[in-house]
């Protein structure tokens, strides 16, 4: 599948893969920063998300070869891929699969190994937001509220839910999303290696790489680097933009 890109710059090709939920313009300042020191720059829509073509399959291998058909398509024969979240272990399996593919990868605050079930509540709230014409932003916020208490969360989620239209719906295929859930929190047991550079930037507040992960990363990654960003949690690259920055573009500029 052919996924839709947002692309800016101009130079070495890097491509940024979002997280569950998200989208490429999440990632559109983090982004322009980038491309400003000499990359092109190609921010991805996963499959069953913004404004790439639904699927009910949604496993890391199919969402990876997604990844190394759409850089076929865009002339790109091999990119520095940085992915968050989900988007990082669909950069994973894309670097275990088809290491032609990637010339360094950067895991943002994720590691290769099943996570707890810790999202499925948002979307039984996102199903039980009532489609209906008419429908406004600030009333499906009072619905998601109901469940998910934090406003920068239900913010994030309602920049999925799209109003122009006769009717409201959400961009993403939360059915096929929900089906899926067991296999976007695990991750798909390998032995293969990616022996290439490689960085794991975790927020110094997360706990989604924990000093546990650490041996699986060695074993699939044994080039990896470990960074850590101060003061910030999962959402790293927004938290802390300076420190994230910091510490990507320090090791895409490294020649090792």
């Amino acid at each position: 599948m052919r996924l839709n890109a947002v692309e800016i710059g101009q130079g070495e090709p890097v491509a940024v893969l979002h997280g569950l939920f998200g989208n490429a313009q999440n990632w559109s300042a983090v982004q322009k920063r980038l491309a400003t020191g000499g990359r092109r720059v190609m921010a991805l829509d996963l499959r069953n998300h913004g404004s790439s073509a639904h699927d009910p399959a949604m496993d890391y291998p199919s969402m990876a070869e997604d990844v190394a058909e759409t850089l076929a398509a865009l002339g790109v024969r091999q990119a520095a891929v940085i992915g968050h979240s989900m988007g990082g272990k669909v950069a994973m399996a894309l670097a275990l699969t088809r290491p032609d593919r990637v010339a360094r990868l950067v895991a943002v605050d994720i590691a290769p190994v099943a996570h707890a079930p810790a999202l499925r509540g948002y979307i039984d709230a996102m199903q039980a937001v009532p489609l209906r014409p008419g429908l406004t932003r600030r009333e499906a916020d009072a619905m998601l509220a109901t469940a998910i208490s934090e406003p920068a969360t239900r913010g994030f989620l309602l920049q999925n839910l799209r109003i122009d239209g006769a009717a409201p719906a959400w961009r993403l295929n939360l059915v096929a999303i929900a089906a899926a859930m067991p296999a976007i929190e695990g991750f798909p047991d390998s032995d293969r290696r990616y022996a290439g550079p490689t960085l794991f930037v975790t927020g110094e507040r997360s706990t989604y790489v924990r000093p546990e992960h650490h041996a699986r990363i060695r074993a699939l990654f044994p080039a990896a680097r470990l960074a850590t960003v101060a003061g910030a949690g999962h959402w790293l690259h927004a938290e802390n933009p300076e420190g994230f920055l910091a510490a990507v573009t320090g090791f895409l500029d490294s020649g090792a």
